[in-house]
């Protein structure tokens, strides 16, 4: 998440931050979420679905804030938005990308019916929000893989922008 890494930033910084993830969702070409708690009170994350691995294909990232580690959030976002690229969105493959050193992260995937590819060497940020400084697990599924995963059993509620249920 380069654009966190200097966290927290001024207000207005944010707010102008928020209006280009709202920008792109609008344009249909970057899906960022707010990830709460089930009552709405407290933010637990992120999630989001990325157009950075090429055409016909997106890549899903996430990430949730330590007091909510080990609730399911991940999970349960990265298999809502897995169905809904493929679902919705009508594309042919997701991908998850994940620091080797991060297991749970790298649980993820492997417990929604991803298939493990390999390994790309320094793909990631470091820490510091330098470019390219670690590795990456990548991860995919694709359509035709859909069926029989935990991911096709994924509650996925969806609005149009109207508010209309599309899903």
């Amino acid at each position: 998440m380069p654009w966190a890494h200097e966290a927290p930033a001024p207000v207005e910084q944010t707010v102008e931050l928020l209006r280009t993830f709202r920008g792109r969702f609008d344009l249909g070409q970057d899906f960022v979420y707010g990830v709460f708690s089930s009552d709405e009170s407290e933010v637990v994350g992120g999630t989001g679905l990325h157009p950075r691995v090429g055409t016909g294909a997106m890549e899903i990232g996430y990430w949730v804030r330590a007091s909510g580690a080990g609730r399911g959030f991940a999970t349960e976002v990265a298999a809502a938005l897995t169905r809904v690229a493929l679902e919705f969105l009508t594309l042919e493959r997701v991908e998850v990308r994940v620091d080797p050193a991060n297991e749970a992260s790298l649980a993820i995937p492997r417990k929604l019916g991803f298939v493990e590819e390999g390994t790309l060497r320094r793909r990631l940020h470091g820490p510091d929000g330098t470019p390219l400084q670690r590795d990456a697990v990548v991860f995919a599924l694709l359509r035709s893989e859909l069926p029989g995963t935990p991911v096709a059993e994924a509650h996925v509620e969806a609005f149009d922008a109207a508010g209309g249920r599309v899903a």
